[in-house]
């Protein structure tokens, strides 16, 4: 099953975003991971509209773990490619959206 991400090109596998989260649990603070794990933790049943304060949250700290020195590159790159989507949905005071 994929997962549409607004603001992201294409889709990405639940196993994909699942995967990503592991990455973003080892590099984020215990309380910045507690921020965002309900979108990459395999808790995701349903649409997901994020309002846009806390988009632009979340694109903060998935630039912030996107840039940690023990961050694998390829992670990283995703990482820094759905927080952009995070953070432009908030600078447009637009609800970004899972599903």
């Amino acid at each position: 099953m994929g997962i549409s991400i607004s603001g992201v090109a294409g889709t990405r596998s639940a196993l994909t975003i699942s995967n990503l989260g592991k990455q973003l649990g080892h590099v984020l603070a215990a309380s910045e991971w507690r921020e965002i794990a309900h979108l990459f933790g395999g808790q995701l049943s349903d649409v997901a509209a994020i309002p846009p304060r806390e988009a632009s949250r979340i694109g903060d700290l998935l630039h912030h773990a996107a840039g940690h020195r023990l961050m694998d590159p390829q992670w990283g790159s995703l990482a820094r490619e759905i927080g952009d989507a995070a953070r432009q949905a908030g600078a447009s005071g637009q609800h970004w959206t899972w599903t």
